[in-house]
This record gives C-alpha cells, structure tokens and sequence, in this order.
C-alpha cells in the first residue's frame, strides 16, 4: 500500500534533485517516507535522497520499491502549478502509478526495480566543510559556465574561492570568511570537477537557502543541502577530474 498527498512544489524538488543524473530510479517506500540512492551512468556522480512522511500532506505506506521513469513523472508535474496538490497512489493490481492534480488523472507504468542497483555511499573522510548561501555560489558557477567546462573549488582558512579559466577568459569568486556560514579548514583543499554535473547539483537550492560542501584535494566533493521544508535532505558526490600535465 502507498497512497500520498504533496505540494507539488515538494514533488518537483524531488524529481529536480534526481532527474539530472539519472532517468530511472528506484525509490524505497517505508512507513516513515521515502528514499532513493542512484548513480549516473557515467559514475561520476551519486546522490542520495530522504524526505520525510511528514513533508507530505498525507502519507500512509508500507515496505515496498517503486521504479519510476523520471522523465515520464516529470512531463505529468509540468502540468501542475505552484500551489496545486497532487495524489498519489499505487495500483497493485496494475502495478502502475495513479498521479492526480486536480481533475487530470495519470495512471504510469512502473519500472521493474530486480535489476536496479543499490550503490552504497562511499565512507570519505573529507577535511574540509565550508557552508554558504546558494545565491552566492551560483552566482560563480553561472558566470563559470560560459567559459569553461570545468571550474576549481578551493578553500583555506580564510576564504573559499571558484575559479573557472577558459581559452581566453578566466571567472574568480572570492568570499571571505565573515561572508561564510561555516568555514572549518585544517589546511588549505583544492580539487577541480566538471560545470555541467556541479551546476545541476546546486541548482535545486533557492536564494539564501544553505548549501554545504565537504572538500579534500583530488578527492570527490560531497554537496548537502535540505529540500521540502527541511523535511528532505540531499547529498551528492561527484568525483574530481584530475588535472593533466
């Protein structure tokens, strides 16, 4: 049994988490919400996902996966607008996903989860944390992509700093430990990673809304970050590109 009622804001902040990396994805239904863990299919990048039954309006589960093709539930939530509520509910008989928003009922096939993997999320030891608002970081990785494909993310005990440099042009962003949320830093951290997969694990956090950053040098970047009115939280890894010489 699964039957759900959710903002759809908080529905399309799921699928704008997952969809980036991967198309389908399995997610694993408890009594106590929902979760998922995936992998792209070039493994460079992995996310994580939790949100809590109680982000939704209604929620009653039992134990069970669901594989949804992300792109088909993502087209049905481009119809639904700020505000509206969307139900949820699975068909056993069927084994098809009933989506309502409004009047428009979507009945969509699952997919079978038997040859789905489940990656486990690597222990890294991470030196580095920095926190800081996602207006600012965006900011940088918005001016980064029209130079490059890969940017640098480096920080010390002052400051963190984005550098991007292209054929002809360069992009530095700069901030100062007084304009961080959090800076704890035993000694200085660098490591470089593609724009593209970066720019589309920040880009569900809005405006001032935290994002945190776990950074060793060379090693993979650990992103984090809270969804559906802090009742969800999203990690990331995304494995470095090393520098040739």
């Amino acid at each position: 049994m699964f039957t759900a009622k959710v903002k759809s804001e908080v529905l399309k902040g799921i699928i704008d988490v997952t969809s980036p990396l991967v198309n389908e994805a399995k997610f694993n239904i408890t009594p106590k919400g929902i979760s998922l863990r995936a992998v792209d299919p070039a493994h460079v990048a992995m996310v994580d996902l939790h949100v809590d039954g109680k982000a939704f309006e209604e929620f009653k589960a039992n134990e069970m996966e669901l594989g949804i093709d992300m792109d088909k539930l993502g087209s049905i939530m481009r119809l639904s607008s700020s505000g509206d509520m969307v139900s949820l509910e699975y068909d056993e008989e069927s084994n098809r996903l009933i989506v309502k928003i409004g009047n428009l009922v979507r009945k969509m096939g699952l997919i079978d989860t038997a040859g789905m993997p489940d990656p486990k999320m690597p222990n890294l030891k991470l030196p580095a944390t920095v926190k800081l608002k996602a207006s600012e970081l965006t900011q940088g990785v918005r001016a980064s992509e029209a130079v490059s494909d890969h940017l640098s993310l480096a920080v010390n005990t002052d400051n963190f700093e984005l550098f991007a440099e292209g054929d002809t042009d360069t992009v530095n962003l700069k901030l100062p430990k007084d304009l961080l949320m959090e800076l704890n830093v035993p000694s200085k951290c660098r490591s470089l990673f593609s724009i593209d997969y970066f720019s589309n694990m920040i880009k569900p956090v809005r405006g001032d809304d935290p994002i945190t950053i776990h950074i060793g040098n060379d090693n993979p970047i650990r992103v984090e970050f809270d969804i559906a009115e802090s009742k969800g939280h999203v990690t990331y890894l995304l494995a470095p590109r090393i520098e040739s010489e």
